[in-house]
C-alpha cells in the first residue's frame, strides 16, 4: 500500500514497531531495552529498586557498548545509502518518499548481515577467497556488478554478510569501496510481495488478452471470416521488474505500479482490428416467366475481421520511454537481475547471466601484434558481460549489438562512426570474403527486421580453427561462427579503413 495514504495516527505506531523490529535485529540493543522494561516494571518496590541499582551498575559497559554498536550501525548504513546516492545520481534525485523507504530498507539489510554475520562466518571468508580469485581470472574492468554467483552469495541481505566479510569483519570496513553502494543500487529494494504481485498483474494482463483472442468471434460477432495473425504472448520478469524499478526510482508498491503495468502492456502488445469487405459472387438458380430456370452470378459483401497482435517485445520498450539516467539503472538492474535470482528462476537470463556466464576466450598473442586490432580488443573487452539493452550505446546504459560496435570503434580511436544501426554500419564497410581479426561481420533474419539485423567483430580463428567474433549477444560474448545458427543467418564479411 501507499504509505502516503496512511492515517496520522498510524505513524507514531509505525515508528515504535520499527524500533523493536531493529532492535530484534541487534542483540545487545535488545538485551537492553528489555532490561529498561524490567527496571520499570519494578520502580515500586523497593528491594527490586536496590538489586536493579547495582545490576544497572555491573551493566552499565554492556549497555554502553550497546548503545556504541547502535550508534555505529546507523552511522554505517546512514554512510551506505549516501554513498549509494553519491555514486548513482539517479537515485539522488528520486522522490522524498522513495528515498526514505530505500534509506529503510539500506538499514534492515545491514542490521541483518550484523546479526547473522557470526553464522556465516565460515561461508562468507570463503565467499571472499573464491570472489577474489575469480576477479583475479577475469581482470574486467566492468561498470555493473559482478553478477556470477559461483562463490559469491548476494541474494537478500546475505549480500551484506558478504561485503561485511570481504572487509575482515570490520564494520566500517563494509564501506571502504564501491561494491557496498553497488550492491544497494543494482538490488531490487521494492517488498517481494509487491514485486510478485506486480508480475502476477501482468501475467493476469496477457491471459485476458490471449482470452480475447481464443473467443474473437464472441468479442466480434456477425463477420463471415475470422482471420487471426498473432505473435507469441509472453514477457520475461526480470526485464518487467527491472523497467518498474528504474521507472519508480528504486522503490514501487502494487498500487503505485499499476498504471504503469497498464502503460507498458500497451506499449508492448499492439492490437489491430480491421474490418474487411470483399464484393464476392455466387451462382444463385431463377425462374423466368415461362417456367425455365437460368443460373445468375449475384454480387454480395463478404465480411472479414482482420485481427494482427504484435509483440513489439517488452525489452525493447525501455529506450522509448526512458531517458539515459532511468535507462542506465534498468540496464544496471538487468546486469545484475536485481541480485535475486530466486525471485524467478524460471527465466532464461537465469542460466545467461548465472549459471552459464560468458566463458572466457583467449585471442590467440599472433593476432595482437597488430596494434590496430590490439587496441580494438582491449576497448572491447572492457565490456564482456554487460547485458544486451536494446537501443543501448554507451557504458552506462550498455549496449545493443551495434551501439557496442559503434562505440567500441569510436572510443578505441579507430573509426569515429557516430552512432549506427547495423545497415548503416555495413553501409560504411567494404565486402571482403577473406576477413582479417577486426573487420566486422554481419548477420540478417536474426529478427524480424529488414535488411542487416546483427553485427559483431571479427577475431580471428580459435585453437581449433573456428572462426570467432565478439558480439552484443545477450550478453557481450565471444562465440563461435561455425554454428547452424549463426551459419543460416550468416550475411557478409566487411572491412573498415581505420584512421
Amino acid at each position: 500500500h501507499n504509505p502516503l495514504s496512511r492515517p496520522a495516527q498510524e505513524l507514531d505506531a509505525a515508528v515504535h514497531g520499527k524500533i523493536y523490529e531493529v532492535e530484534k535485529e541487534n542483540v545487545g540493543v535488545e538485551s537492553g531495552h528489555r532490561i529498561e522494561l524490567v527496571g520499570e516494571k519494578a520502580g515500586g518496590m523497593t528491594t527490586r529498586a536496590v538489586k536493579r541499582g547495582i545490576r544497572s551498575h555491573k551493566l552499565k559497559p554492556y549497555r554502553a557498548a550497546a548503545a556504541a554498536e547502535k550508534k555505529a550501525a546507523k552511522a554505517n548504513a546512514d554512510f551506505l545509502y549516501q554513498k549509494a546516492l553519491h555514486d548513482n545520481p539517479a537515485l539522488a534525485h528520486s522522490n522524498p518518499i522513495s528515498r526514505f523507504w530505500q534509506k529503510q530498507r539500506i538499514k534492515k539489510q545491514y542490521a541483518k548481515a550484523l546479526k547473522t554475520g557470526g553464522k556465516v562466518k565460515k561461508t562468507a571468508e570463503a565467499t571472499a577467497k573464491a570472489a577474489k580469485k575469480t576477479a583475479q581470472e577475469t581482470k574486467r574492468a566492468t561498470f555493473f556488478v559482478v553478477r556470477h554467483w559461483k562463490g559469491c552469495l548476494i541474494v537478500g541481505g546475505i549480500a551484506f554478510i558478504v561485503l561485511l566479510f570481504f572487509g575482515g569483519l570490520s564494520s566500517c570496513s563494509l564501506f571502504g569501496g564501491n561494491s557496498g553502494s553497488g550492491l544497494i543500487a543494482s538490488s531490487y529494494l521494492s517488498e517481494d510481495a509487491d514485486i510478485t504481485g506486480a508480475e502476477s498483474a501482468y501475467v493476469a494482463m496477457e491471459a485476458e488478452l490471449q482470452d480475447m483472442l481464443d473467443n474473437i468471434e464472441s468479442e466480434y460477432p456477425g463477420y463471415d471470416e475470422y482471420r487471426v495473425t498473432a505473435d507469441e504472448i509472453e514477457h520475461d520478469p526480470y526485464v518487467l521488474i527491472s523497467i518498474l524499478s528504474a521507472w519508480h526510482e528504486g522503490v514501487f508498491t502494487l498500487d503505485e505500479a499499476q498504471s504503469t503495468l497498464e502503460m507498458l502492456f500497451d506499449k508492448q502488445y499492439i492490437l489491430t482490428v480491421t474490418e474487411e469487405v470483399e464484393v464476392r459472387y455466387r451462382t444463385e438458380t431463377r425462374t423466368d416467366s415461362e417456367g425455365n430456370e437460368y443460373d445468375v452470378e449475384v454480387a454480395y459483401n463478404y465480411y472479414i475481421l482482420n485481427v494482427d497482435l504484435e509483440n513489439f517485445n517488452l525489452s525493447h520498450v525501455p529506450v522509448y520511454i526512458m531517458g539515459e539516467e532511468q535507462l542506465s539503472m534498468y540496464a544496471m538492474y538487468m546486469s545484475s537481475l536485481g541480485n535475486r535470482p530466486d525471485l524467478f528462476p524460471q527465466s532464461g537470463y537465469i542460466s545467461k547471466y548465472y549459471e552459464n556466464p560468458p566463458a572466457d576466450y583467449e585471442i590467440p598473442p599472433a593476432y595482437l601484434e597488430d596494434e590496430q586490432f590490439a587496441r580494438l580488443i582491449e576497448e572491447a573487452e572492457k565490456y564482456v558481460g554487460f547485458p544486451y539493452v536494446w537501443g543501448g550505446s554507451s557504458p552506462e546504459t550498455s549496449f545493443d549489438c551495434s551501439g557496442f560496435v559503434s562505440y567500441v570503434l569510436t572510443n578505441s580511436g579507430l573509426y569515429n562512426t557516430g552512432r549506427l544501426g547495423a545497415q548503416g554500419l555495413y553501409n560504411i564497410s567494404t565486402r571482403v570474403s577473406n576477413p582479417q581479426p577486426g573487420d566486422l561481420v554481419f548477420f540478417t533474419g536474426t529478427y524480424d527486421t529488414p535488411g542487416v539485423s546483427h553485427v559483431g567483430i571479427y577475431v580471428g580463428e580459435d585453437g581449433d580453427g573456428s572462426p570467432v567474433m565478439l558480439h552484443c549477444g545477450d550478453p557481450i560474448q565471444y562465440a563461435k561462427l561455425d554454428t547452424s545458427y549463426w551459419q543460416s543467418h550468416f550475411y557478409a564479411y566487411g572491412r573498415l579503413h581505420y584512421n
